[in-house]
């Protein structure tokens, strides 16, 4: 059986998704859920694009062990260097340099011909190689690039050294037939060919960057590239949790797997959703709410006789459990801290009792509390940003021929407590009106979303919101029973990460392969 070597590209094309900035704590936290998963390499960021970047990346290569860490770097040697400074401390080190090849990008965006086009990755290639001992070279948009072409670049990066090969689909245009025939085209036509690994990297711009994938490893891909959940620039990019389970429940088709631990999909999948604030839509394949949900009664009364007559995987196979319920208000510190492990947290004393303080809070006004309503209040806990504003309370009068009005108590840094009153279009508004005369801060309300934790009336409820200052973005969230409490809860969040963000922010640059 072959194995396909799986490249996450979660912390860099992932977050190039609209409205999502993670902070380097996130990061790490995603590297070391993307180590339990078993990931062989995973692209930690672009140092160049900003010393926040290079910072983060030099953070996430000295918390992982047993991954690859890459940096990507365009062929310019300033690039290179932030690689290079980015990867000090990795156990395992690599470098991602990319050059477009099309005649698009070639015409329009480098002003460059071939020979020009050529020249520069063959420089770029060599100058990293007196560092670097893995290169990943990619040939941007390659999908619609000449074929002679194509093997002439691929031909020049085998030469130079380089460990592995990109071919990336990078504005989703292409079918499966015609992506499965550029490798089908390299594997017979590049010379020493079996020297280096061929990757396949596909967005989702027309919806079949999976079946794009496939297609490319029937055809002699060796590696894939993709994202949890299929975040990512524009579409997305290919969902590493479809590619993983394709391979695994098609074995006798594709005759090739991968090494990933399936058993922790589940959780990567919804760490990845709660720390970028994208929701995992429902009809998602795979990790979505209905993946395993069956209400036809037809389907109902197969599954209840032989469940594979409906379900051609098990939802334990990625991490999936029936019992959830396993807390409430008597529950021990403990308790606690041993479920918490278990969920795969093993947080510092001072972190806990932060956790333990929000859980008892939460299980007293709960029957039953959840492993997702544990999640829920852990990752709101565990933030980089020092709470300069921390919400003591809240109190909103409402009535159908009354202006909503709300009243908010805050504690600041320096210890002092303020208390403001405003009135607004709505609850949520008058909140946010009063929150903002303690803080003083001007912000934008960019986005504003509710999802429910769990289920019943009693439901853990979660707050994502977006705040936008002077071109700088920044999530916030917040989790409470009260839908007004987790709104004001985001919205201090959000100002928090803001005020954080605002001490180092520098102008990025977002890459798209």
């Amino acid at each position: 059986m072959r194995k396909i070597y799986v490249f996450d590209t979660t912390l860099r094309d992932g977050e190039q998704s609209p409205g999502v900035n993670l902070n380097t704590r996130e990061k790490v936290e995603i590297a070391h859920q993307l180590e339990r998963l078993g990931i062989d390499r995973m692209e930690a960021g672009f140092p160049a694009a900003s010393p926040g970047d290079l910072a983060a990346v030099n953070a996430v290569a000295k918390a992982v062990k047993n991954i690859t860490v890459i940096g990507l770097s365009r062929s310019r040697e300033q690039d290179i260097d932030a690689v290079k400074e980015a990867l000090k401390g990795a156990e395992d080190p690599c470098i991602h340099v990319f050059l477009a090849t099309s005649p698009i990008h070639r015409q329009h965006k480098l002003r460059m011909d071939k020979g020009q086009v050529l020249d520069t990755a063959r420089s770029a290639i060599r100058y990293a190689r007196k560092t670097f001992s893995k290169i990943e070279f990619s040939l941007e948009d390659a999908g619609r690039t000449e074929y002679d072409f194509l093997v002439e670049m691929v031909n020049m990066a085998v030469e130079e050294g380089a460990s592995v090969v990109n071919i990336p689909d990078t504005v989703g245009y292409l079918s499966p037939y015609e992506y499965g025939n550029i490798f089908k085209h390299l594997k017979e036509n590049v010379h020493n060919i079996d020297k280096v690994q061929l990757s396949a990297h596909c967005h989702n711009d027309l919806g079949m960057a999976t079946a794009n994938t496939l297609a490319a490893i029937l055809n002699g891909a060796d590696q894939i590239e993709g994202t949890i959940n299929g975040i990512g620039e524009r579409a997305g990019n290919t969902a590493i949790e479809e590619i993983a389970m394709a391979l695994e429940t098609r074995q006798e088709f594709f005759q090739a797997k991968t090494t990933l631990q399936l058993s922790e999909i589940a959780r990567t999948s919804r760490l990845v959703s709660r720390l970028t604030g994208m929701v995992v839509p429902g009809n998602k394949a795979i990790v979505g709410a209905n993946a395993f949900a069956h209400e036809s009664g037809i389907h109902q009364d197969g599954m209840l006789k032989e469940k594979t007559t409906y379900e051609i995987m098990t939802p334990e196979t990625i991490g999936l459990k029936e019992s959830k319920l396993v807390l409430g208000k008597h529950s021990g510190r403990h308790a606690f801290r041993e479920r918490l492990i278990e969920l795969g947290y093993e947080l510092d004393d001072e972190a806990l009792n932060r956790a333990f303080a929000q859980f008892k809070d939460l299980a007293d006004k709960k029957k039953e509390v959840t492993d997702e309503d544990l999640l829920a209040v852990i990752e709101e806990k565990l933030q980089d940003a020092p709470e300069v504003y921390k919400l003591e309370s809240i109190f909103v009068t409402y009535g159908d021929e009354s202006v909503p009005t709300a009243k908010v108590r805050i504690a600041t840094l320096d210890g002092e407590t303020v208390e403001k009153q405003a009135e607004g279009n709505g609850s949520v508004d008058a909140i946010y009106n009063a929150i903002d005369q303690v803080s003083g801060e001007e912000v934008t309300l960019s986005d504003y979303s509710i999802k429910s934790v769990t289920h019943g009336k009693d439901a853990l409820g979660e707050v994502h919101v977006v705040l936008t200052q002077n071109q700088v973005s920044v999530q916030g969230r917040g989790v409470s029973t009260d839908i007004l409490g987790a709104s004001a809860r985001a919205y201090v969040d959000g100002l928090n990460q803001l005020i954080e963000k605002r001490k180092t922010y520098t102008n990025r640059v977002n890459v798209n392969l």
